[in-house]
C-alpha cells in the first residue's frame, strides 16, 4: 500500500489551514474574547497559544512525520500498549463529524434562505420553531425535519467525492479552492462591516481591555480551550496530514505560519463580526453585550438580523457569510475524517474508496440523529462532553505518552530540527513534559467543578450520563477493543521512519 503525498508544501500548508480554521474562528471566538476581558484576553489567549497550541502542533508533526503513519499506528510505535490512544482520538473525530455536518447542514439552507432574507423579523423563532422545529425537551425525539435532512444528505455526498480522491486530487485540491476564497470573503465582509454606522462601537467593545477579568481563573481556562480547538490538535489530524508530508519538510516553519495564519484570521474575522454586532446594537438603541451569543444563536439567530437592517445588497451579504460558514466547516470536516480513514486502511488493509465508504457512512448514519427534531439536544450534549473530555483528556495522555512513558519527545524535537530550517530549543521539551499537561488538566477539572456544581446545560441527568459520560466510555471501550484486532500488514518500505 504505497503512502500519499500531498502534491506541493503549499497544498499541505492550506489543508492545514483549512483543518484549523473551521465556525469556531467565525462564531465562537467574538463571544468568548468579549464575555472574558474583551481586548485584555489577548494575553492569556498568546500565553496558551505558546505553551499549549504550538507546541502540541509541533508534536503532531514530529509523530506523524517520523513514524509515517495514522495516530493509531504512531501510538504503537512509540508504545504497543498504548495503540488504543490513536482509536480514542480517531473516533473522537468521527463522532465530532457526525454533527458538524449537520451544522454546515443548517448553513447550506440559511444560503438559500439569504435570498430575500426569508428568515424574517424574528430570527429566534424561525431558527428554532420553523426551521429546527425544536421539541420541548431532550425526552422527546419528534421526527426527522426533512428541510435538514435534505441539505445534511447534499453536503454528505460531496464529502464522499472529495475524500475518495485522496489526499492530492481530493484535499489538497479543496483546499487550494476553498481558503483563498474564505479569506477573500472574509476581506470584504470585515471591510463592508467597518463602513456601517455604529462599527466603532463594536470595535471599542472588541478592543476595550477588561484586565480586571485576568485575575479570574476561568479567563485562562477559556483561554487555552479557544486555542486548543481551534487548531484542531487532539484527534489525529495533524499527525495524518504529517505522515503524507514528503521526508525533507520544514515542520517547524509550517507548524508556525499553521498557527499564526489560524490566530490571524479569526483576530481578523472578529474585526468584521464586532463591527456589525456595533451596527446592530446602533439600529437597536441597545449595547454591544445585549446582541452578542454563543456560536449557533451569532450564526443563525444574530447574523440574519444584520443582514435585516443591511442599507444595501442585503441578501449578497448573507449569501457571503453563510458560504464562508460552509468553506471554513467544510475543509475542517475533510480533516475530521481523515483520521479515521488512514487509521483504517492501516489496520484493516482496505483501499481508500472501501475505508471512506466504511467510515463517512457509518458517521452519516450516526448524524441522523441530529436531524430528529429533538436533535439539538442530543448535538449540545455530544459536543460539550466530547470537546471538553473527550479531545483535552486525550491531549495530556498523548503528552504523557511521548515525555514521560516512551520518553521520546527529545527524540522528536531532534527530528524537527533535522528536517526543518527554524529550529526550536530546549523550551519545546519542557513546555510538552510539564506546563502543557498541568494546563490541559486544569481545564478537565475545571469542567468536572462546574459539573459537580450543576448538570451541564440544565439537562436531565440521564440524558448526561447517556450522551455525555455514557458516549465517552463508548469510545475509549472502542479504541481498546480495536487494538486487540491485528494488523493486516507489517511494517512495509512506505512505512520505513524517517531518520533524524
Amino acid at each position: 500500500m504505497k503512502r500519499e503525498q500531498w502534491g506541493t508544501k503549499y497544498g499541505f500548508i492550506l489543508a492545514a489551514m483549512g483543518s484549523a480554521i473551521g465556525l469556531g474562528n467565525l462564531v465562537r471566538y467574538p463571544s468568548v474574547v468579549y464575555e472574558n476581558g474583551a481586548g485584555a484576553f489577548l494575553i492569556p489567549y498568546f500565553v496558551a497559544l505558546f505553551t499549549a497550541g504550538i507546541p502540541i502542533l509541533f508534536l503532531e508533526y514530529s509523530l506523524g512525520h517520523k513514524y509515517r503513519g495514522a495516530g493509531p499506528w504512531v501510538y504503537q510505535k512509540l508504545s504497543k500498549k498504548w495503540e488504543w490512544l490513536g482509536w480514542w482520538q480517531s473516533i473522537v473525530a468521527f463522532v465530532i463529524l457526525s454533527y458538524y455536518m449537520v451544522i454546515l447542514g443548517w448553513a447550506l439552507s440559511y444560503t438559500y434562505y439569504s435570498f430575500g432574507a426569508q428568515w424574517g423579523e424574528d430570527t429566534e423563532s424561525f431558527f428554532f420553531n420553523d426551521y429546527l422545529g425544536v421539541t420541548e425537551g431532550v425526552g422527546v425525539l419528534g421526527g426527522i425535519q426533512w428541510k435538514v435532512l435534505i441539505p445534511v444528505a447534499i453536503l454528505w455526498a460531496l464529502l464522499f467525492w472529495v475524500l475518495h480522491r485522496g489526499a492530492k486530487r481530493g484535499i489538497e485540491w479543496a483546499s487550494k479552492f476553498m481558503i483563498p476564497i474564505l479569506v477573500a470573503m472574509i476581506v470584504l465582509i470585515t471591510i463592508r462591516g467597518l463602513t456601517l454606522e455604529g462599527a466603532v462601537k463594536g470595535l471599542e467593545a472588541y478592543f476595550t481591555p477588561d484586565f480586571a477579568a485576568l485575575s479570574k481563573p476561568e479567563v485562562w481556562i477559556n483561554a487555552y480551550g479557544q486555542v486548543f480547538f481551534t487548531l484542531s490538535v487532539g484527534f489525529c489530524t495533524m499527525i495524518t496530514y504529517a505522515s503524507y508530508l514528503p521526508k525533507r519538510s520544514d515542520l517547524a516553519n509550517s507548524g508556525f505560519i499553521v498557527a499564526l495564519s489560524n490566530c490571524s484570521f479569526e483576530f481578523f474575522a472578529a474585526i468584521g463580526i464586532f463591527s456589525a454586532l456595533g451596527f446592530l446594537a446602533t439600529q437597536q438603541g441597545v449595547e454591544v453585550g445585549e446582541v452578542v451569543a454563543g456560536t449557533l444563536g451569532m450564526s443563525f439567530v444574530v447574523f440574519p438580523q444584520i443582514i435585516n437592517q443591511f442599507p444595501g445588497l442585503n441578501s449578497l451579504f448573507g449569501v457571503m457569510f453563510f458560504v464562508s460558514l460552509l468553506f471554513a466547516g467544510f475543509t475542517s470536516a475533510v480533516s475530521l475524517a481523515e483520521p479515521g480513514i488512514a487509521a483504517i486502511r492501516e489496520k484493516f488493509g482496505l483501499s481508500r474508496k472501501a475505508a471512506v465508504n466504511w467510515l463517512c457512512g457509518a458517521s452519516a448514519l450516526l448524524s441522523l440523529l441530529y436531524v430528529f427534531k429533538g436533535g439539538l439536544y442530543f448535538l449540545d450534549i455530544v459536543d460539550y462532553f466530547i470537546n471538553n473530555y473527550g479531545i483535552v483528556v486525550s491531549a495530556i495522555l498523548m503528552v504523557v505518552l511521548a515525555g514521560w512513558v516512551s520518553k521520546q519527545v527529545d527524540s522528536l524535537q531532534n527530528h524537527i530540527n533535522d528536517v526543518s530550517i527554524v529550529r526550536i530549543g530546549a523550551w519545546w521539551p519542557i513546555v510538552i513534559r510539564f506546563i502543557t499537561p498541568l494546563s490541559l488538566a486544569a481545564m478537565v477539572l475545571w469542567n468536572i467543578y462546574k459539573e459537580w456544581m450543576m448538570t451541564y446545560g440544565g439537562y436531565p441527568q440521564w440524558s448526561v450520563n447517556v450522551f455525555g459520560w455514557g458516549l465517552l466510555a463508548v469510545v475509549i471501550i472502542a479504541g481498546a477493543l480495536i487494538q486487540q484486532r491485528r494488523w493486516a500488514t507489517e511494517p512495509s518500505p512506505h512505512r520505513e521512519e524517517v531518520s533524524s
